[in-house]
């Protein structure tokens, strides 16, 4: 009998979508990167998703945010989040945390009981605190470096934080993790240069960068915790 998973079950095997099914997931950050990340991996069966932002949508929002529509203006993203995944997975376990992550908060998050972390926050800070909880659990991490001012999503790869070039938050993120004595970190980055935006301060973005990093940190979450 076939069921909305028949096409996943084919490809992967009944084993393997019972063991998406069972696993835990926490994104934190559901923006233009995060908010694909949450959609690639219930569609793809991931049964339990803690999403993890404190954003309402806005009207900005709307050029590349998947949850981001006129008539979700002004409601929290992870709301707007839950609801989507539902309409997607009835069964899906959806928990949702309407706080930014901050290294102030983070005792509030037991990283023991996720199979899998998704680094989708911006601020440098946050990034690193998750980075620093998720390896004192042994809990598998998945950072995501920047997506702004690029036109090219064909230019993301996947690789060790220490293997970046080009991308300048990928570079803070080396010399930080650094300091702190961590050997390693998966990371999708982008190594396209940054088009230079000297008009507005605010990062410029179009719809399928940061949905083109978004679903490549779903599959990489997939394999890894598949094992393939």
């Amino acid at each position: 009998m076939e069921n909305q998973f028949s096409r996943t079950e084919n490809l992967i095997g009944a084993a393997a979508l019972k063991k998406l099914q069972n696993a835990r997931v926490a994104v934190f950050g559901i923006g233009g990167v995060g908010g694909y990340v949450v959609e690639a991996l219930a569609r793809a069966g991931i049964g339990n998703i803690d999403i993890v932002d404190n954003d309402i949508v806005s009207i900005t929002n709307i050029n590349r945010q998947i949850i981001a529509t006129h008539s979700g203006l002004g409601k929290p993203k992870t709301e707007v989040m839950k609801a989507r995944i539902l309409d997607i997975n009835p069964d899906a376990n959806i928990k949702i945390f309407n706080t930014f992550f901050m290294p102030e908060n983070s005792a509030e998050f037991d990283f023991e009981i996720y199979d899998y972390i998704v680094d989708a926050v911006d601020t440098v800070t946050a990034k690193i605190e998750l980075v620093l909880k998720a390896q004192g659990t042994n809990t598998p991490i998945i950072s995501c470096m920047g997506t702004g001012n690029k036109l090219d999503p064909t230019a993301f790869q996947v690789s060790d934080i220490y293997k970046t070039s080009v991308c300048p938050l990928a570079k803070v993120m080396r010399y930080e993790l650094k300091k702190r004595g961590v050997k390693k970190l998966k990371v999708v980055y982008s190594k396209e240069q940054p088009i230079k935006n000297n008009s507005n301060r605010t990062p410029a973005s179009i719809s399928f960068v940061p949905s083109s990093a978004g679903l490549i940190i779903a599959s990489e979450v997939i394999k890894d915790i598949l094992n393939f």
